[in-house]
Order: C-alpha cells, then sequence, then structure tokens
C-alpha cells in the first residue's frame, strides 16, 4: 500500500505541469476546432485525430487535410489536443502535431508548447534527443516551463546529477517561485531512497514559495514510510491550515500510516473522509479503499465499496476486478472471490492471465493442487486464457509441495521459456533443485542445467546442486570442471569437495549425453 501511495504521489508530481490542460476528461473539437468538453455529433478534428490507432498513421496529415478543407485551427486547440493524445500515450500522433504546428508561418507557439515537446521527444527518442532539442531552442523560448520540463526528463530518466545541477541553473534564472520543480526532486529522492535529502529540498521550497498538495502528498509518503505517525499529523495539519484541500491520496497515505500502527480508529475514520474523494475523477480512490479496508480485514466495507464502484462506473478494468479477486482472496473468502471471477469473465474480452492468476495462487497456497489443475485446464487453457510466467511459476511451486519432481520441472522450464529475459527467482531454482537432489535423478538435473543455460544463468550453486544430484544417485559425472570453466563459473570449497567425493564413484553414462549439448 505504501509504494502505492508513494507511486500516486510521485506520478502526481510527474504530471503536474500539464494538469491543468489534462483536467478535462474527454476533449473533442467542434468544426471550427473549439475544444468542448465530451460532446457528441459529427465528424471533428479530435475524432479524426483520435481514429489513427496505429502509429504509422500520420496526425500531421490529418491535421493539414481539415486545414485543407476548411476548417479553421488554432493554437490553443492543437495544443489542447495534443495534450489529450499525451494523456492516452499516443507520444508519436502527439509529437507530429508539435513539429507540424513549428513549422507554420501563422502560428505562434507558447513556452509551454515547446515543454510538451521536450516531454514528447524523452518518451519517444530518449534523453539525448531531448537535451539536443532544448539547447537548440533559442534563449527566448526557454523558460520556466520548459526547464521544469527537462528537469522532469532527467527525473524520469533517475539522472540526480543532472537534475541537481539544473536545478542551480533554474535557481539562478529565479524559475524556483512555483513548487513544482522541488516536487520534482522530491520524487527523485523518494524514488532513490535518498530520504536524508528531502527536509533540505522542503526547506528551499518555504524559502522561495509554498508548498502544493502534490509537496504534502510526497512529504506525508516519506513519514508513512519511517512509520513517523507525530510528524505525518503535524503535516497534515500544517495542510489544514493552508488553503490547499487534502485528496484521496492525502488520506491514503494517512490511512495506510494507522493500520501499519496499528491505530485502527483513527485508520476507520481516515477512511470515512477518504471515501468522499472517490469519484469518477479519481477511480484509483475506490481500489486503494478496497485495499486498505481488506488490510484491516472488514469485509463488510470491501463489499460494500465494491458494489459503491461497479454503481459509480459503466465498465471496470481488469486492474481493479483483480483488486477486488485479491481483497476476498486475503479476506478468505474464496467463494466470494469465485463469484467475482466468474461476472470478469462475463464482461471481459481481454483475457488478461493476471485475473485467473490470483485465484490459481488462492488454490496453491491453500494445498488445494487438484482443484487449482481443473481452474487452470477450465477457466483458462479451454477459455484461451494465455498463461504467463507467473501462471508457471505458481504450479511449479504447488507441484513443488506435493513432491512431484516431473511436474515441477516441467513447469518451471516452461517458466523459464516464456520470457525474453529471465529475472532468476533463487529461492525456486533452490527448491527445484533440492526436489530433484533429494530423488538422485541426475537425468533431470542435467536437463535443468541445460535449460538454465539456455537462459544466461549459472552459478556455482547449479553446479554444487548437480554434483550433490550424482552423488545423491551414486554416480560420477563427467568434466564438471571444464564445463564451468566454458560456462564462467567459477567452483568454491563444496565444488571441489564435491569433485572429489563423485570421483570415486561409477562413471554415468548420463553425463557423456550432455556433453555435447554443453
Amino acid at each position: 500500500m505504501l509504494r502505492r501511495s508513494i507511486r500516486a504521489s510521485s506520478s502526481a508530481a510527474a504530471r503536474y505541469f500539464s494538469a491543468a490542460a489534462d483536467a478535462a476528461e474527454e476533449l473533442s473539437l467542434s468544426k471550427d476546432g473549439e475544444v468542448k468538453g465530451g460532446g457528441k455529433g459529427g465528424d471533428t478534428l479530435c475524432r479524426r485525430l483520435m481514429s489513427l490507432v496505429h502509429a504509422k498513421r500520420s496526425a500531421a496529415v490529418t491535421v493539414r487535410k481539415w486545414k485543407e478543407e476548411g476548417h479553421s485551427l488554432r493554437r490553443f486547440d492543437l495544443s489542447r489536443s495534443v495534450r489529450e493524445l499525451r494523456k492516452l500515450k499516443r507520444y508519436k500522433h502527439a509529437l507530429e502535431i508539435c513539429e507540424w504546428m513549428q513549422q507554420q508561418d501563422d502560428i505562434q507557439l507558447a513556452p509551454g508548447d515547446y515543454a510538451l515537446q521536450v516531454d514528447l521527444i524523452a518518451k519517444l527518442h530518449g534523453l539525448a534527443r531531448a537535451q539536443k532539442f532544448f539547447d537548440e531552442l533559442p534563449a527566448n523560448l526557454k523558460g520556466q516551463h520548459t526547464y521544469s520540463a527537462l528537469l522532469h526528463t532527467y527525473v524520469q530518466h533517475k539522472e540526480t546529477a543532472k537534475a541537481e545541477a539544473l536545478m542551480k541553473k533554474m535557481s539562478e534564472y529565479g524559475y524556483l517561485k512555483y513548487a513544482l520543480p522541488y516536487n520534482h526532486m522530491l520524487s527523485l529522492y523518494i524514488s532513490d531512497g535518498q530520504l536524508d535529502k528531502v527536509p533540505e529540498v522542503l526547506q528551499e521550497l518555504k524559502k522561495n514559495t509554498s508548498p502544493d498538495l502534490v509537496t504534502y502528498n510526497l512529504w506525508l509518503s516519506v513519514c508513512a514510510s519511517q512509520n513517523d505517525i507525530e510528524t505525518a499529523e503535524q503535516v497534515f495539519m500544517e495542510l489544514r491550515k493552508s488553503r490547499l484541500v487534502a485528496d484521496w491520496v492525502t488520506h491514503s497515505t494517512m490511512a495506510n500510516l494507522y493500520i501499519k500502527m496499528a491505530v485502527i480508529g483513527k485508520a476507520k475514520a481516515t477512511l470515512r473522509e477518504m471515501e468522499k474523494w472517490s469519484c469518477k475523477k479519481n477511480r484509483a480512490a475506490y481500489s486503494s479503499l478496497l485495499s486498505l479496508y481488506t488490510h484491516i480485514g472488514d469485509k463488510d466495507n470491501v463489499i460494500r465499496i465494491w458494489k459503491k464502484f461497479k454503481d459509480s462506473f459503466r465498465k471496470l478494468n481488469d486492474a481493479e476486478y483483480i483488486c477486488m479477486v485479491s481483497s476476498l482472496v486475503k479476506l478468505d473468502d474464496i467463494k466470494k472471490a469465485e463469484i467475482v471471477f466468474a461476472e470478469w469473465e462475463s464482461v471481459t474480452g481481454t483475457r488478461d492471465t493476471r485475473v485467473p492468476n490470483v485465484l490459481l495462487a488462492a488454490y496453491i497456497n491453500k494445498n488445494q493442487m487438484e482443484t487449482a489443475e481443473d481452474f487452470y485446464i477450465n477457466s483458462m487453457v479451454q477459455k484461451g486464457i494465455p498463461p504467463s510466467y507467473t501462471t508457471w511459476e505458481l504450479l511449479t511451486w504447488g507441484y513443488l509441495k506435493q513432491k512431484d519432481v516431473e511436474k515441477a520441472v516441467t513447469n518451471f522450464k516452461k517458466a523459464i521459456g516464456s520470457v525474453k529475459k529471465w529475472e532468476p527467482d533463487e529461492g525456486l531454482i533452490k527448491e527445484v533443485f533440492k526436489l530433484v537432489e533429494s530423488q538422485g535423478d541426475v537425468e533431470v538435473a542435467e536437463n535443468l542445467l541445460l535449460a538454465l543455460r539456455q537462459a544466461g544463468h549459472m552459478t556455482t550453486e547449479i553446479y554444487n546442486f548437480l554434483l550433490r544430484t550424482y552423488l545423491s544417485s551414486g554416480k560420477m559425472p563427467l568434466v564438471v570442471a571444464e564445463r564451468m570453466e566454458k560456462d564462467k563459473v567459477k567452483p568454491d570449497k563444496e565444488t571441489h569437495s564435491l569433485i572429489k567425493e563423485t570421483s570415486k564413484l561409477c562413471i554415468s553414462d548420463t553425463s557423456s549425453r550432455f556433453l555435447d549439448k554443453a
């Protein structure tokens, strides 16, 4: 919950420089190009731009054609379209419109337009290109907006030294008269775990300007990470004394802290306040409420919030169903979790593996492997939901519990092969090899070694597992030292001891069959 709270606060800081433009949920352009909220109507430039689903299609061509048809175009309207496309992560099309506007003699861009362009270039082409674009801007177009956009880019790329240097320059130019740059730095230090730098940033901020709501939310997230209720309450009181109004993120952070410190009365009161901020503009608040009520074991309120959630929105997304199914599993109500899952099946077409994985994990954790297998076959395979790495990993753990070496190894190998870049779980590797070692199955051990080599993960411990398996089987492996050298793995004391012990045993024909694959 704390990580979610910090992410929410950091994300708010990252988006803040375009918050005013992003406030409208649905924008459309009227025939003369004027931006209006959510109107139904006929052909508009916005609808044409939104219909460019494929990145290969050109937004600039669409805008040019619109103009050729006799429609007027204003910079303000195009800029709003750029922001809307950016909000939808349609960065290529957004940047194409920016570049088209730049080429028009009759459109004079504002500093905010260039700031957006810095951000879009960084997202599409990387930090170096964004830096080059910024450096080549004329001096009169560089202001607090473009500097803040570049700072935001440094923060996103975790370029701490560059961000700190840019802050000094912004201070020299007098661009630190508002909270946003400081929020960027707070977000950077929090994400990097440099919490010792937070007080200094806050002190500098207060010298030059006033904290905004994002500042307070980031500050509270630090208090929560340090389990510091006293300071958090002081910060919250300072927020209330200012002209700012706490939002759902503020209350979520406070409630999370109270729950962690077992101050349940205050947690419940905070959650009631938080619920007031759960509306169509803040749907993430509902998921947070579900998780927080789950952590205090309040199933009645979890079910009530879920009903309110569904009543408030025409359709819920996969992540929201995952949140509810997970909450019910944690509350040990598998039956209700199954009902919510069945509801998800009936309304979704996404086939998101993460949703059934929650129930699959629940069955396996309860040692209901037969139920887990039936669920996997009937609710995933037969319904065309593709298994993910997590699916195979869960099944591996389930079969490890049953000491079914064949199925455990089969699913473990499927897990490794299901991803382009595997991030090894040393605990899982250890448990799989321990099971293989206990059964002295050198054939399976060699196959595992081969699979791990193909995945690019070879360690001394893996070779030691292999040697212990040979020892357990009473057989001697061949040329282990040479194979380790080829795999660039260094033997340790245990390796040398195991090689010495196994050298006294009968030679196994198994290792010879795997030498060609080494």
